[in-house]
C-alpha cells in the first residue's frame, strides 16, 4: 500500500472529514551510480568543515539560515515545528472556482485523497458536488515544511489533489507571447483540419519514454557483451512553405486509410459456419 504523505482534516464551511493523502506519480529513470574509474568501486562523498579542515559526522550538522554574507543564524527542527500554521493538520477550502479557469502552469505536484472511514459520506458528498458542478476546490495546506495553496477535483475514483505555484514562483518572460496576425486563414483552415485529422481519446498508456527503453536495451547489451546499436535519429525536415508542409501532412494521413479500405475490399468475403 502507498504511503501516506499527510494526514488531518478537511473542510468546507462548517463540514469536516477526516482524510489522507498519497503520491499520486513518481517520476521513473534509469540511475547511475558514481564508480571509481580505476577498479569500478562505489565512490563515498564525505562532509569537511571549510573552516577547520575536518571530517564531520551527521550529528555534527545543524541548519543556518544565511542573513549576511558569511553571517548565519542558527535554526532546528523545533523551531520550525513551532510556526507550522493550523494548516499543518486542517485543510480548509478557501473559495470554489471554475476547473475551466485555473491555468494547468500552476499545477506542481499531484495526490490522491481518500477519506478514513469516518469521513466516507461528507467525502462522497464533495465529490459528486465539484463533478456535477464543474468546480474544483481551492484550499490550504501546510507540508514539507511549506504551505501550500492546492486545488481539488474529481478524477475518475474520487478526489485528486494539486499542489499550485504561487503568483510570484510563475516566470514572466516576454519572449513568450504569441502574435496571431502572423497566421493567413487558409493557413488555420489547413491547420485545423491536421488538427482534427489526429484527434484521438485521451489513452496515455498509448506511450512510453523511448529514451528509458533505449538505456535498458543499451545496459543489457553492455551486461551480455553484445554490441550496442544505436537508434535511428529522427530527420528533420526544413519547412519552407508552410501550406505545402500541411498539404503533405494531410496526405500522408490519408495514404494509409486508403490502404487499409483498399485492402479491405479486395479480401473475399468469408462465409458464415452453418449457412450454406
Amino acid at each position: 500500500m502507498a504511503s501516506t504523505i499527510w494526514k488531518g482534516h478537511l473542510t468546507f464551511g462548517l463540514v469536516s472529514l477526516p482524510v489522507k493523502l498519497f503520491a499520486a506519480a513518481r517520476a521513473e529513470t534509469i540511475g547511475f551510480n558514481q564508480l571509481h574509474r580505476t577498479d569500478h568501486s562505489r565512490i563515498k562523498m564525505k562532509i569537511f568543515c571549510a573552516a577547520e579542515d575536518v571530517e564531520l559526522s551527521r550529528a555534527d550538522i545543524v541548519k543556518g539560515y544565511e542573513y549576511e554574507k558569511d553571517r548565519y543564524v542558527v535554526i532546528d527542527d523545533e523551531d520550525i515545528k513551532k510556526m507550522a500554521p493550523r494548516t499543518a493538520r486542517v485543510m480548509e477550502v478557501l473559495e470554489f472556482v471554475k476547473a475551466v479557469d485555473v491555468d494547468p502552469t500552476y499545477y506542481e505536484k499531484s495526490y490522491y485523497m481518500a477519506p478514513e472511514e469516518a469521513g466516507e459520506k461528507p467525502y462522497a458528498l464533495l465529490f459528486e458536488s465539484l463533478k456535477r458542478s464543474g468546480y474544483v476546490a481551492l484550499a490550504k495546506i501546510a507540508m514539507h515544511n511549506r504551505e501550500h495553496i492546492v486545488i481539488l477535483r474529481p478524477s475518475h475514483q474520487g478526489l485528486t489533489l494539486h499542489t499550485m505555484y504561487f503568483e510570484d514562483e510563475l516566470r514572466q518572460t516576454e519572449a513568450f507571447r504569441t502574435d496571431t496576425s502572423l497566421v493567413k486563414e487558409k493557413e488555420l483552415e489547413m491547420a485545423m483540419m491536421l488538427v482534427e485529422a489526429l484527434a484521438a481519446g485521451f489513452e496515455p498508456a498509448k506511450y512510453k519514454d523511448n529514451y528509458r527503453e533505449n538505456l535498458k536495451a543499451m545496459i543489457e547489451a553492455k551486461i551480455a557483451g553484445s554490441e550496442v546499436v544505436a537508434p535511428v535519429e529522427a530527420q528533420q525536415v526544413k519547412v519552407i512553405d508552410i501550406m505545402d508542409a500541411l498539404k503533405a501532412s494531410l496526405a500522408s494521413l490519408k495514404k494509409p486509410a486508403e490502404t487499409e479500405s483498399t485492402t479491405a475490399a479486395a479480401k473475399p468475403r468469408l462465409r458464415k459456419s452453418g449457412t450454406a
